[in-house]
């Protein structure tokens, strides 16, 4: 199994519901139906899950299959509610930071779930709105966002996304993005040190029924995970690095 092969954790990120740009976009299942199917991926493929939640009132039934619980990004900051419904699951709370966020909201976003009794949460940077229709991944934030003391994920293709940046035929929109910028986001991200990495991968990205353009295909997988534990194992992006302000004299 790959996660062997490269001796690294593995979880399978499935969305029980997607909102999405265009009305008429695939939006997922219901939360019931989709937990029976999260719960028969877990068992079939023996890996642990991660998925979001958008409302208080479902952390604790998506408590019982996840084993992760992630918070939307959008959801991150004034959600006050959710974070504490979700923490009192005692799972594992991957907390996306907004789009329109300063990494620094994550301190108070990552402190409620401790306060709530929970000191399994983790901060993820997704890109921040760049303008209209684009974001942009800035290394800073993957240096600041420690200040959240817990560990820190790179979604590498969701902060590749162009939002409502596609025109569709029938006059609608919906998210565009730039898939060939997979490989640079993600070994950036590696190299600054994160902890991990968030990825949506497909077998055929031309026809997901969301997120195509910022799909990574699944043959080329295997080949950027072994490019970036390569990184990961070379790399000083945890060590803080002593700067020596004193004069220098050769």
């Amino acid at each position: 199994m790959l996660q062997q092969k490269l001796d690294c954790h593995w979880f399978s990120s499935q969305a029980l519901t997607k909102p999405t740009v265009h009305p008429q976009n695939h939006s997922g299942v219901r939360l019931t139906e989709g937990l029976k199917i999260l719960e028969k991926v877990k068992v079939a493929y023996d890996i642990p899950i991660i998925t979001d939640v958008h409302e208080a009132s479902q952390c604790e039934e998506v408590g019982k299959v996840a084993d992760i619980i992630q918070i939307p990004a959008f959801l991150c900051r004034q959600q006050t509610d959710l974070l504490v419904a979700a923490a009192k699951t005692g799972k594992i709370i991957n907390i996306k930071k907004g789009q329109l966020c300063a990494p620094s909201v994550m301190v108070n976003s990552a402190e409620k779930v401790r306060l709530a009794g929970n000191p399994n949460v983790m901060v993820c940077e997704r890109g921040t709105m760049f303008g209209y229709n684009d974001l942009i991944v800035d290394p800073r934030n993957l240096e600041w966002i420690r200040e959240a003391n817990c560990p820190v994920v790179a979604d590498v293709t969701h902060a590749l996304q162009q939002p409502a940046g596609r025109k569709l035929d029938d006059g609608g929109v919906a998210s565009g993005g730039l898939r060939e910028l997979i490989p640079c986001i993600a070994r950036t991200a590696v190299a600054v040190g994160v902890d991990g990495i968030f990825m949506e991968v497909h077998d055929d990205p031309s026809n997901a029924p969301v997120d195509g353009p910022t799909q990574w295909p699944l043959r080329h997988l295997e080949e950027l995970l072994v490019e970036l534990v390569a990184i990961a194992r070379v790399s000083k992006g945890k060590q803080r690095f002593n700067i020596d302000l004193t004069p220098y004299h050769d």
